[in-house]
């Protein structure tokens, strides 16, 4: 997944240089006052997308496929934890319901007997 950031990234400075390179040159329009940079840079992204969606779609599907990866990894874990979880409670409430029916069974046998 880094890897793929840093490429996306690096194409979008390498965008960016080649635009403001063209602006310098007077073959692209430069921005209205103080703005070039902003314009440069907003050029530089539109342009670097469509190129990352070409370029880059080999890393971006392994980045892809290692996400996948991770969430499947991790439910899956959820899953186990929430089983274990249920099997502990469960586990508990039997001993609980094992001690309160001993409990209740000595009381019972403590007591007089009423008719």
């Amino acid at each position: 997944m880094f890897r793929y950031t840093a490429m996306r990234f690096g194409l979008i400075v390498v965008s960016f240089g080649v635009i403001w390179g063209l602006v310098e040159l007077h073959i692209l329009p430069a921005g209205l006052g103080r703005s070039n940079y902003l314009w440069v840079g907003l050029l530089a992204l539109i342009v670097s997308a469509p190129l990352s969606w070409v370029l880059l779609r080999g890393v971006r599907e392994k980045a892809a496929l290692t996400v996948s990866e991770r969430v499947e990894r991790t439910r899956r874990n959820m899953v186990a934890a929430a089983g274990n979880e249920d099997e502990a409670d469960d586990a508990a409430r039997a001993v609980a319901a094992r001690e309160a029916s001993t409990r209740d069974a000595s009381t019972r046998e403590g007591e007089p007997h009423t008719a």
